[in-house]
């Protein structure tokens, strides 16, 4: 029966070697499902039209999946009415050909294993039209094309290869969630009412949330000057730390903190060093940065660069970096250092991996946040996104952000497990504040220092 498609699938390839395929496992794959239909909800998720090398065979299962969906009978019978205009199907007198397939198929115990092999030489098909699809852009580039272009490009082809090749396990049975959901409370219960998740270092949050959770998309918005990245980088530096000088252990340096991944995509890696240095010593950024400092604080800031020196804390400073591209990188982090939580600041410098002149930048956020709680499932780590706030919250009277204020919010609030806002009222004091002497100054003074109670 493979002689019928070889014959004829053997003239359009190449001279002297073959694409990748298995005609014996296709065939096999749609005879049992004609034979017996009750197969298809094994593979349906898992195995589409294009994974299939023989463009026929594609069109079979294709028809097939239409009927079974449709709750009719797929047969012989019922499928050469469905596909008797296609010229292929001529070609290889295909009403014989389904009568064999079904006759000839023999009984597959685990058909999830012939719809792997398809699905993975798809994946090396791809792969080779990749590689030639760079060697001759590489050898006859666009004229607007630049080397970074053609590199994001092959980046992005290669994350949805990564994506398609990553189907999931479909229904998880029960009793396997609920073990999990009892280690987990376990693991909470065992650690004497310490958070369960991973310390942010900032009691309060840690005691409302009990630590950033794995798998946990969190949110922290507010607008200018309000201390986002300061706040970011004081939890990024406190789980690093508390890693580095976590004990010999693995299990225990992980208890206790994390690896981190930082992307900046505002500030440099040098800019950042800088904020965690002035925090960690008390010296003022500008100060360091304009060299204002006495002796005694230079040496406090060598002595305290070279405690931190060996932290956990990768940064990638890259500007106007896509998600697909954040992705790519977080996962390699991940496989080379074992990552335990990602830092994005700020959201709306992101920018989607499939761009379209027509896709506004609601739609553009709304990709970019459910790739993140995705990557937050896959990597099972927390990932903290900083995000910008709408100007609308400067025209009210009451300066205290809402969920509507998250700006481009499009899907923010509702793929985030947490929202937090960063609000410094004294902000907007200082702003207000009227000569001195006057009633409105001591009123004034009295309402900073409810601020700073």
């Amino acid at each position: 029966m493979t002689s019928i498609i070889q014959n004829i699938a053997s003239n359009s390839e190449d001279e002297y070697r073959q694409l990748p395929h298995n005609l014996d496992a296709e065939q096999q794959l749609l005879g049992a499902l004609l034979v017996n239909n009750d197969l298809f909800d094994k593979i349906s998720s898992n195995l589409k039209i294009e994974h299939f090398f023989e463009h026929i065979h594609g069109v079979i299962f294709d028809n097939i999946s239409k009927l079974i969906l449709s709750n009719k009978l797929a047969s012989p019978i019922t499928l050469k009415t469905q596909i008797d205009n296609d010229e292929r199907f001529e070609e290889i007198e295909g009403s014989k050909y389904l009568i064999k397939l079904a006759a000839e198929s023999s009984s597959i115990i685990n058909i999830e294993e012939y719809a792997q092999i398809i699905r993975h030489l798809y994946t090396w098909r791809s792969l080779i039209d990749l590689g030639n699809d760079v060697v001759n852009v590489s050898y006859s580039p666009p004229a607007d094309m630049t080397p970074h272009d053609h590199l994001e490009y092959i980046e992005q082809k290669l994350y949805s290869l990564a994506e398609d090749e990553k189907y999931g396990n479909d229904f998880k049975n029960f009793s396997t969630a609920l073990t999990e959901a009892i280690d987990t409370a376990a693991s909470a219960y065992h650690k004497d009412g310490k958070v369960s998740g991973l310390s942010s270092g900032f009691k309060d949050l840690d005691k409302v949330l009990g630590g950033l959770q794995p798998s946990d998309l969190l949110i922290i918005a507010g607008r200018p000057s309000m201390g986002k990245t300061a706040f970011a980088t004081n939890i990024a530096f406190h789980i690093a730390n508390a890693y580095n000088i976590g004990d010999n252990d693995t299990e225990k340096k992980q208890s206790q903190g994390a690896v981190v991944g930082f992307f900046s995509l505002e500030m440099s890696s040098s800019q950042l060093a800088t904020r965690i240095i002035s925090e960690q010593t008390s010296v003022s950024s500008d100060k360091i940065r304009k060299g204002q400092i006495s002796n005694i604080e230079y040496d406090r800031l060598i002595d305290v660069a070279r405690k931190l020196q060996d932290i956990p804390l990768f940064i990638d400073e890259t500007g106007g970096i896509s998600i697909g591209q954040l992705i790519a990188r977080a996962r390699k982090l991940k496989r080379q250092n074992n990552l335990g939580i990602l830092i994005i600041d700020y959201l709306q410098l992101l920018t989607s991996s499939n761009r379209r002149y027509n896709e506004n930048r609601v739609q553009e956020l709304s990709e970019i946040t459910q790739s993140l709680k995705a990557l937050a499932k896959e990597l099972n780590i927390p990932i903290i996104a900083l995000s910008q706030l709408s100007r609308q919250v400067e025209n009210r009277d009451d300066k205290k952000p809402q969920l509507s204020d998250l700006r481009e919010s499009g899907s923010i609030e509702q793929d985030a497990d947490v929202v937090m806002f960063l609000y410094r009222e004294e902000y907007y004091l200082e702003k207000k504040q009227p000569r001195e002497g006057t009633e409105e100054y001591i009123q004034w003074q009295e309402s900073m220092e409810q601020v700073h109670q």
